[in-house]
């Protein structure tokens, strides 16, 4: 355990050395939030405030630091980079998940997803890990991933119904009641691409498809959005971020719409979203935003095979020795 702390605190010192010395902020930005970006395929936590004078709110442990970042970039703050802790609720509990995990975000002004690309390789080439972790990054978009390790062409199965015709082809079972086409594309991905992608250097997936919605900008049939995978695990997520007042109100009324939708039923947890939340792009900058999973980059760079070896108290260890 005293290891783990050790390169833990030498990972944190690296890694703000280096973006200090490229004149980035760091900012630290609540845990607890009244509201968040809607995001139906996470599930959150919920504690209340009480207070005799005011009253009872309910606030969220934050999935991802974003919904202050960007308040922060709105308001001129530059660029900026923040490590914190992060909450999801629901998540697998074992070698590659934990329910609290540490996150490294950042944002660069005047830059997009490629831009950013470089800026993590920088990144990389500074921390000098071991080689399947070392720049320059592999490439390959999400189509042609697709079309490698699936031999489906996305450009050509735009529909779910098409592409649920694909993946029964290929042997996988899709339910006769109509799902959504990120779902069908989720079977296939998850099931035949994703434990394919190559190891050998770090690899930039870039360009997901249109049909799986987020706040990063649309360019055709995709998005400027790019994962990084080292290892044979995703490690990194980043987005040329959506900068149009109208499209982020849009994402918020539909996502949350389908966020009620999905957990109404189930009595889960159903955070407030603050349509409001989309003014600040009134007159918001250009700019790409990473988050890179740290506890996940340090048991790569530790060479250990789960984050219990690197997460001083991993929530594993607690209900197992509950039962």
């Amino acid at each position: 355990m005293k290891k783990a702390a050790q390169f833990r605190s030498q990972l944190n010192r690296s890694i703000r050395t280096f973006f200090d010395q490229k004149l980035y902020l760091e900012v630290e930005t609540p845990t607890l939030s009244p509201d968040l970006i809607p995001e139906p395929t996470i599930e959150n936590f919920a504690t209340r405030f009480d207070n005799e004078f005011v009253g009872s709110k309910e606030l969220y442990l934050i999935p991802s630091p974003e919904i202050y970042m960007k308040r922060l970039i709105a308001e001129g703050f530059g660029n900026i980079y923040q490590i914190g802790h992060c909450f999801r609720n629901s998540e697998q509990i074992g070698r590659h998940h934990n329910p609290e995990f540490s996150m490294l975000e950042y944002y660069s002004v005047g830059m997009d997803e490629q831009d950013s690309i470089d800026l993590t390789e920088e990144l990389f080439a500074y921390l000098d890990g071991p080689s399947f972790l070392k720049p320059p990054f592999d490439r390959l978009t999400v189509s042609e991933a697709m079309y490698q390790y699936a031999q489906v062409d996305l450009d050509k199965n735009q529909n779910q119904k098409s592409l649920a015709q694909e993946a029964r082809r290929l042997g996988l079972s899709v339910p006769d009641k109509p799902e959504s086409w990120e779902d069908t594309f989720n079977r296939i991905f998850l099931t035949l691409v994703e434990p394919n992608l190559p190891q050998q250097r770090p690899l930039v997936l870039e360009r997901y498809p249109a049909q799986i919605d987020c706040l990063a900008k649309k360019e055709g049939n995709y998005r400027k959005r790019w994962e990084l995978y080292a290892g044979g695990i995703e490690i990194a997520n980043c987005y040329d971020e959506e900068t149009d007042k109208d499209i982020v109100s849009a994402y918020y009324r539909k996502e949350y719409a389908i966020l009620i939708q999905k957990r109404a039923d189930r009595g889960l947890v159903i955070p407030d979203a603050d349509p409001s939340f989309a003014d600040i792009f009134t007159d918001f900058p250009q700019c790409s935003g990473v988050a890179l999973g740290l506890d996940r980059l340090q048991m790569l760079l530790m060479g250990e095979s789960s984050l219990e070896g690197v997460i001083l108290f991993p929530v594993s260890g607690t209900v197992s020795s509950r039962k």
